[in-house]
């Protein structure tokens, strides 16, 4: 079942026409989807503007809706010990694929002794992506979050349980509407309370999407998105000396060249590197002809390997 707003609220299903047409899972309705519905029954989603989804949890290959239509993503993280940039950027690829445009929301700002020195050091990690400090709870720096509310604009929260998701949103409404937990003593980190996915409408009309926290996420993304999550290191190797440079050791590698200088972090650039092996790996699962062509061409380097030695082995004797 399913709960739609507007002039039809309530609970609704799929036709039959609908499952039996659905070719995946990905194609049913999701939180912030258009939808056709006529009697309680819904016959058609539309076209979809943005979707963020993420590979589903398990062993299947299957894509998971996470929220549709969104025009931004706050990303939520916490103090003073939810940071954790590679996390970030594991979202940001999954947001940039999507067409969402993400913000960084760090929340529990009154936790920490110095949340401005945080942010800068997140600022510095992730470039053009914008990083808002905020404390929920005690409703300091909300108006930061002004410029992305606007009337009939849709935000989606996507965050670990505990960053204060369900608090924010309560605190944009003013009032509380969705149950929160309180902090524990030993790491100040909430507890989960959001169980599902649920729409709803702020006093200035825009519309905001609570969703649970993530305790695993794979990015249903190719290596362009990892590229434009990572568009310094992607603007870097255009001036590196050949262009299937993969920036581990190579002559000519500016990618190098700015770790050594200093401008770009070591430990982004091993997880850009991460993240693009990942990202290759979940292509070569969503398309068996890849995965037969990976074995094949391994395969035959392989074999190269094994002639090349073999007659070394003979030049040698």
């Amino acid at each position: 079942m399913y709960h739609i707003a507007g002039d039809a609220e309530g609970l609704a299903e799929v036709s039959g026409k609908f499952r039996h047409e659905a070719a995946t899972a990905a194609a049913f309705p999701a939180v912030g989807d258009w939808v056709g519905v006529r009697d309680r029954i819904i016959h058609h989603v539309l076209e979809r503007r943005t979707v963020v989804s993420r590979a589903a949890a398990g062993r299947a290959v299957e894509e998971q809706v996470v929220a549709a239509n969104v025009e931004t993503i706050f990303l939520v993280t916490a103090l003073p010990h939810d940071l954790n940039a590679r996390r970030l950027e594991r979202y940001l690829t999954m947001v940039w694929d999507g067409g969402a445009t993400p913000v960084v929301l760090v929340n529990k700002s009154d936790l920490s002794e110095n949340p401005g020195a945080a942010c800068d050091a997140l600022r510095a990690r992730l470039p053009l992506v914008d990083v808002v400090l905020v404390s929920a709870l005690h409703e300091h720096g909300l108006e930061a979050l002004e410029p992305y509310l606007q009337p009939a604009r849709t935000v989606a929260l996507l965050g670990m349980s505990g960053v204060g998701k369900s608090t924010l949103i309560n605190r944009l409404l003013g009032r509380d509407a969705l149950r929160v937990s309180a902090t524990s003593d030993t790491d100040g980190r909430g507890r989960h309370t959001t169980t599902a996915r649920q729409l709803v409408e702020l006093p200035g009309g825009a519309l905001l999407i609570d969703t649970p926290g993530m305790r695993e996420l794979q990015p249903w993304a190719g290596e362009d998105a990892v590229d434009a999550a990572f568009s310094d290191v992607a603007a870097l190797a255009a001036g590196c000396r050949f262009a299937d440079c993969a920036h581990e050791g190579e002559p000519g590698c500016a990618v190098l060249a700015a770790v050594e200088s200093g401008a770009l972090d070591p430990d982004r650039l091993e997880h850009y590197r991460r993240l693009l092996r990942e990202a290759a790996y979940e292509e070569r699962r969503h398309d068996k002809a890849a995965a037969a062509e990976h074995k094949r061409r391994w395969k035959q380097i392989h074999q190269a390997n094994k002639i090349m030695y073999r007659e070394r082995d003979r030049d040698r004797g």
